[in-house]
């Protein structure tokens, strides 16, 4: 499955959360210590109506503990005309890439048409996927690089500059790097705010993908208080994402938050109003991005005869 095609996907999956042509996703979080679960559910009615349940741990030293995967997990789908067990995905591919999707359709609707500089903060694969799922909506040309890990910076300069053939350098100075980007996104697992007021500018869209547990943060609630705020599914954001981290602390109230990203899909609501306006993206993430990339993949392999035919006993 490419890129495009979870781009193409993720932005209908959200078409149809905003026109209410969903079963309601919901999420439950488990802190285990070295790292956490996610169970996420929900469903789509594309007009077949299918159902999903993904259970992932992110453990994030597993790649340098264990050699391992830092995000493992199972995609279950279901028909949701009558329960029936369809299909069974390995999540991590799934999770990576319908993330880095969504930031995408966001970017499509929020961000300045000629954005063609972008710093990326966090530089796993969370960060690459980031990048090149932008570069489908947006010519970049210049990409700043930031993390905490100087070894995983200087890598993904090199691997990304060479796999995209574009300028990537790597963001000594995250505030300056900022500044110079018309586009920030966020996708670390940091439980303290490290984007700062100071950093903002006029037309910068920031895209927070990183909180999406109640621990994690990212960005200075001062933030959300003073810029137009997007959320992915606004009932799971006031639980786990960056608002609500504003909202735990006195700064705004759920009435505050501009719109969910379907209602600008679907043309409710107005995206980008004017080339000043700084927009803030805050994306949890939802079962309905897997469900939907989730369903694609099974509807193709089913018509290219792939995959490992089984059935449960009656």
């Amino acid at each position: 499955m490419s890129l495009t095609e979870h781009i193409e996907v993720v932005e209908n999956a959200f078409r149809l959360y905003a026109k209410g042509e969903v079963l309601n996703p919901d999420l439950l979080h488990f802190d285990s210590g070295n790292g956490e679960f996610h169970i996420k559910a929900g469903g789509l009615k594309t007009p077949k109506i299918y159902f999903g349940l993904k259970s992932n741990g992110g453990f994030f030293q597993n790649k340098i503990k264990f050699g391992l995967p830092n995000i493992q997990g199972l995609i279950l789908l279901h028909d949701g005309e009558n329960g029936f067990p369809l299909a069974i995905f390995e999540s991590g591919d799934i999770t990576i890439k319908r993330t880095g999707a969504a930031t995408a359709v966001a970017v499509k609707y929020l961000a300045l048409e000629d954005a063609d500089i972008i710093t990326i903060c966090g530089c796993g694969i969370q960060g690459q996927i980031q990048l090149e799922s932008i570069m489908q909506v947006r010519n970049i040309k210049r990409v700043f690089a930031y993390d905490k890990n100087e070894e995983a910076m200087t890598n993904y300069v090199e691997t990304m500059s060479n796999k995209l053939k574009i300028e990537v350098l790597p963001a000594q100075d995250l505030g300056e790097a900022i500044l110079q980007s018309q586009i920030c996104v966020c996708c670390t697992p940091s439980r303290e705010a490290y984007i700062k007021k100071e950093y903002i500018h006029e037309g910068l869209f920031i895209a927070a993908v990183g909180a999406d547990s109640p621990e994690k943060q990212e960005l200075d609630p001062q933030l959300l208080a003073d810029h137009k705020v997007v959320a992915d599914i606004l009932g799971q954001c006031v639980e786990v994402g960056e608002i609500h981290h504003a909202i735990h602390a006195g700064l705004i109230n759920k009435e505050d938050i501009y719109s969910e990203l379907g209602d600008i899909i679907i043309g409710k609501k107005k995206g980008r109003e004017s080339h000043k306006e700084v927009i803030i993206y805050d994306a949890t993430g939802t079962a309905l991005q897997d469900v939907a990339a989730a369903a694609f993949i099974y509807e193709k392999a089913i018509k290219q005869n792939i995959g490992y035919p089984f059935q449960f006993p009656a």
